[in-house]
């Protein structure tokens, strides 16, 4: 457990130095803890009635990191400087930090997790009230577990007024102890699927075709809405639980704030830094997943030569690639695309790595690729505006960026697709695709219904997929 005695003395420290320099400082203490169960640790955030949860875990499963609390939150609603805003408010706490541990390996640590709004200039709705523009929380207790090991950071802001420690002593102990006796409970409740405009939704796709056929952008992706009700509370714990079964190749997230919480299974990265080194994915077309091993691999040969499709996974691979070669000085990746295959789905696939140039951050590099052209369109602010005049929703953080940063500026962010927002008995699910110019409003249709599949098996079970 905790040594109180030293930590009070760090803690000393930090409000002596937060006096001497007239800021909050940040005291950050990590140590290694025994093997606990993430999904656990996030349901005792609940028991413990933090308010904040955030959840996150990467496909290969070697970096999962739990939030609990807010010990420190950047939030803007502004539009151009919200990226630059979370940036040096961060660099500005971290810069004083006392990190109480010799050995603070990737992913431990004073970290934020969140994310931002996929277009500020939207109007915003009811819906997404919890989630500003940009939000991103330091959380004050915070589980990781890399590559098999389990470190416990504790967070805590040094003000003038001092801290009080026994009090995170006995937080920390008790929610420890509480993972013992906690279990995820099967959540399979009945509900009741409404689609949201559907036939105007299929009016938009033809006025989107329409608009790259006379030239005014090259694509531009339209995303969709269905809401669900359910007679009872819908257990997050439960559907982050059957997304990890369900959907073992993606990016696992949840960001719950107050009485809301994002989730969902995401396969795009958008972007890694890991010291100097980027690592991106350009992810667009796709196709439905065989019922047999043959069928299967016949569909990922069709999709492979399908020109729609290749066109439109090249032109998301081309703007990353110019968007890398900016802030790079080396950028490599293979000639042709692959296939990444989900569940339910099929991908073209194709990774970018690249070498940073001296003083490109992660949030530049968020700021820079965000939408890429398989969540927004290209030209990006053309298809922005066509998506601002066309859709018929509030995409929210649909589709946006989400994840982490550390106090290194190493972290990881994904494309927050396949996911929704769940509030109460309530929930409302996301999916888009990208229209060109020979797109058919019911086939564009029959691809968002697929998209929609993890996150209807992870709230209703598979019989209500």
């Amino acid at each position: 457990m905790i040594h109180q005695g030293s930590l009070k003395d760090y803690i000393k420290k930090g409000i002596t130095r937060s006096i001497e320099l007239s800021t909050p400082v940040l005291v950050s203490q990590v140590r290694e803890i025994k093997s606990i169960d993430p999904q656990l640790f996030f349901a005792a955030g609940k028991r413990k009635n933090f308010g904040t949860r955030c959840f996150w875990s990467n496909p290969k499963v070697d970096t999962i990191l739990v939030g609990l609390g807010e010990a420190y939150s950047i939030i803007s609603d502004e539009t151009a400087e919200r990226f630059s805003y979370v940036e040096k408010d961060w660099k500005q706490l971290v810069y004083n930090k006392i990190l109480i541990d010799e050995y603070s390996p990737y992913g431990t640590g004073p970290l934020l997790l969140g994310g931002f709004s996929f277009d500020p200039l939207k109007p915003k709705t009811a819906l997404w009230k919890n989630f500003s523009n940009a939000k991103f929380i330091l959380p004050k207790f915070m589980l990781s577990i890399i590559k098999g090991k389990s470190y416990l950071t504790t967070n805590i802001i040094c003000r003038p007024n001092p801290a009080d420690i026994e009090e995170i002593v006995k937080i920390e102990e008790s929610l420890l102890n509480d993972i013992k006796t906690l279990t995820i409970e099967e959540n399979y409740i009945s509900f009741g699927k409404f689609e949201v405009e559907p036939h105007e939704w299929m009016e938009t796709v033809k006025n989107a075709a329409r608009k790259v056929k006379d030239g005014e952008v090259e694509k531009v992706v339209l995303a969709r809405e269905i809401r669900l009700e359910f007679e009872d509370d819908i257990h997050v714990e439960a559907v982050l639980s059957r997304l990890k079964e369900e959907q073992p190749m993606s990016y696992l997230f949840a960001f719950e704030y107050e009485n809301a919480c994002f989730i969902g299974a995401s396969p795009e990265r958008l972007i890694k830094k890991d010291g100097n080194e980027f690592l991106t994915t350009c992810l667009a077309g796709s196709i439905r997943r065989g019922k047999t091993l043959t069928q299967d691999e016949q569909l990922a040969d069709e999709l492979l030569s399908d020109p729609k499709n290749l066109i439109e996974h090249d032109v998301v691979v081309q703007m990353i690639k110019n968007a890398m070669k900016e802030v790079c000085t080396t950028i490599s990746s293979p000639n042709e695309p692959g296939i990444y295959k989900m569940r339910d789905i099929q991908h073209l696939f194709t990774p970018v790595k690249g070498v940073a140039k001296e003083n490109v951050s992660l949030v530049t590099m968020v700021n820079k690729l965000h939408p890429t052209p398989a969540l927004g369109g290209q030209p990006k602010e053309k298809a922005l505006e066509i998506i601002r005049e066309l859709e018929i929703l509030d995409r929210g953080w649909y589709g946006s960026p989400v994840g982490w940063i550390d106090s290194e500026d190493n972290g990881e962010f994904a494309v927050a697709i396949r996911s929704g927002l769940i509030k109460g008995k309530k929930a409302s699910l996301f999916a888009g695709c990208g229209i060109v110019e020979d797109s058919e409003p019911e086939s564009e249709y029959k691809e968002t219904a697929i998209k929609f599949r993890p996150m209807l098996s992870a709230l209703g079970g598979k019989n209500d997929e």
